[in-house]
């Protein structure tokens, strides 16, 4: 990980691997990663022979939103098939997913997301138009148990 510093880094330089340990084949070159994050749950609880009419707060569970990875079409088929693997009911799809911030100069890391039990859940091919002169890009939501931080 690397050192803390004065001025935050920049979004665009980041490496994904999806679990195979690939970070630099074009399946590896997401153009997009939305979604990361952590949400714990709250309860409130009030005695009825409280003195204080507030309730208290008492932790819950937490949660782990759906992570979505864009990139352009490449004619590879390593999504769907994960997905496939998914839709199948096969205990090998799920997978443990990293998501690597670098430096501006991409010589150091500077924070690591660990997706944990990643699976597809939802996939979204191009919108194709003939008109059109934007790259075509497909989408991929992923839902996992934890998000850990390193």
């Amino acid at each position: 990980m690397a050192e803390l510093r004065e001025r935050p880094y920049s979004q665009f330089n980041f490496l994904v691997d999806l679990g195979t340990g690939d970070t630099e084949s074009p399946q590896a070159g997401f153009q997009e990663v939305s979604g990361l994050g952590m949400e714990i749950t709250i309860a409130e609880y009030r005695n009825g022979n409280e003195k204080d009419n507030a309730a208290r707060k008492i932790t819950g569970t937490y949660k782990v939103p759906d992570v979505t990875l864009k990139r352009g079409v490449i004619g590879a088929l390593d999504l769907y098939e994960w997905l496939d693997q998914v839709r199948s009911g096969s205990q090998n799809a799920l997978r443990t997913i990293t998501i690597q911030l670098l430096s501006e100069d991409r010589t150091t890391t500077a924070m690591v997301w660990k997706l944990t039990n990643a699976r597809p859940m939802k996939y979204t091919g191009p919108a194709l138009n003939g008109k059109g002169t934007d790259v075509a890009v497909e989408e991929l939501v992923l839902a996992c148990e934890r998000i850990e931080l390193a």
